[in-house]
């Protein structure tokens, strides 16, 4: 699935490229001074016109090339303070801008541009649709604008906000002291762009050991990040921290495109041994992870002052397992280099149904068609920021479906009492051996 990188020239530059699909009245209030906020509340049938009105008020000089997997992202900003911020973020993937010598074309092989603009927040003056909470959840986070050509997100507590459409996409508003929500609006155009490729979105951490993929997901607060991490501690390399894109072999079709050589050809993608029948994606996002997750875990505790470990150290168990108070955790300061890609062969699932009891911990093998209650833990809704066109090749995420694709990989119940180290050993050892004992 390819993207239109044409926005340099059609947006920036003082007409409209012949050929472009913006409607005429963006050109025509372009060209009469309406500014883009005044132009959108004026017109409400496309949105990459004004897209294109943003990007001329607020333009966007610095720029970033991302690597996730086989996907290229070329991001612009208007910031450099925020340029620097994704520069740390994602500094496993990102990857040098092709040089005249190589010869190859970025508009050509780029395939999603993105562009973020430090900005006041926005006053729009069109009616939003308010996402409702998530089960369990109360309060209301995000609204919603939908146009025949894209979507608008707001998020009502920051003023952010998320123009996407077929061909383009655009965050706004305070970036700076938001950049957490600009991170997370860039990874979600690469899932929808997965996803678009013929993925499936899992709700899982996932970590690789010697080539081959093992993910882990669990029903709530089962504690599957935390699991994760104790793989690491086993020198594991990470693969993603809450969402997993998953593809059978037959369908990736563009494993092997590559726009750039030597050792940024493979960043971000794990070498397949050619025994999985399926591929799984994970997120360039860091874990966020609670203070009982960093105490138990020595390779954490740097991520906490001395003051905090002993402030958290001081709480009851039950307390601080429960407590929402959350950590990043750098894989590269906890871990070492080189421990973060974002591609690997799926071999695995673990499904953790445990409980805080005193019970032993239970392993077995099952299979998913004939264990459809665990397939929740893992299925996972698109969301608000998931707006696909019709050429996507996402398959229909029924649980049928989930239990076909993960009917290729074995599929491992965690259940009895938590015990992350035994866990971790058995998963481990399958991974070596084929064998949970």
């Amino acid at each position: 699935m390819k993207e239109n990188m044409q926005y340099n020239d059609t947006c920036i530059s003082g007409t409209l490229k012949e050929g472009s699909n913006i409607q005429g009245d963006a050109h025509q209030n372009r060209s009469s001074g309406i500014s883009a906020t005044e132009a959108l509340n004026e017109n409400s049938q496309e949105i990459y016109g004004y897209i294109c009105e943003y990007r001329k008020e607020f333009p966007a000089n610095f720029e970033i090339l991302l690597k996730f997997a086989s996907c290229h992202i070329r991001v612009k900003v208007n910031d450099e303070s925020l340029l620097n911020e994704l520069n740390r973020y994602f500094d496993n993937f990102v990857i040098p801008f092709p040089t005249e010598e190589s010869g190859i074309d970025i508009e050509e092989t780029v395939d999603i541009s993105i562009s973020a603009h430090e900005a006041p927040v926005l006053e729009l003056d069109i009616p939003f649709t308010i996402k409702q909470p998530d089960p369990g959840k109360r309060k209301i986070k995000e609204e919603y604008a939908d146009f025949s050509d894209g979507r608008i997100v707001r998020k009502r507590l920051t003023g952010m906000h998320f123009f996407f459409g077929r061909e383009e996409h655009l965050a706004i508003g305070p970036c700076l002291e938001n950049s957490n929500q600009v991170i997370n609006f860039i990874n979600n155009r690469y899932i929808e762009w997965e996803l678009c490729n013929g993925a499936l979105l899992g709700h899982a951490a996932a970590v690789a050991w010697k080539g081959k993929g093992a993910a882990v997901a669990g029903f709530s607060g089962a504690g599957k990040s935390t699991f994760a991490l104790h793989m690491m501690n086993r020198g594991t390399t990470f693969i993603s921290n809450d969402r997993l894109m998953i593809r059978k072999r037959e369908n990736a079709d563009n494993a092997s495109k590559e726009i750039m050589h030597g050792d940024n050809a493979s960043k971000g993608i794990m070498h397949d041994d050619n025994s999985s029948k399926m591929t799984m994606f994970g997120v360039a996002k860091l874990p966020r992870i609670n203070p009982g997750t960093i105490l138990n875990n020595p390779n954490l505790l740097q991520i906490m002052s001395d003051e905090e470990i002993r402030l958290f150290s001081s709480l009851p168990k039950e307390e601080l397992w429960e407590l929402e108070h959350k950590f990043d955790a750098s894989i590269d300061e906890c871990f070492g280099p080189d421990k973060f890609v974002l591609e690997a062969p799926m071999h695995a699932l673990a499904i953790l149904d445990w409980k805080h009891t005193d019970e032993p911990l239970k392993v077995e093998i099952v299979k998913p068609r004939e264990r459809m209650d665990l397939l929740p833990a893992f299925m996972k809704s698109t969301g608000l920021f998931f707006m696909p066109d019709s050429h996507c090749k996402m398959p229909e995420p029924t649980p049928d479906v989930y239990a076909d694709y993960l009917s290729n990989c074995t599929v491992i119940e965690f259940s009895g009492g938590v015990d992350f180290e035994k866990a971790a050993e058995i998963y481990i050892h399958f991974l070596e051996t084929g064998s949970l004992s």
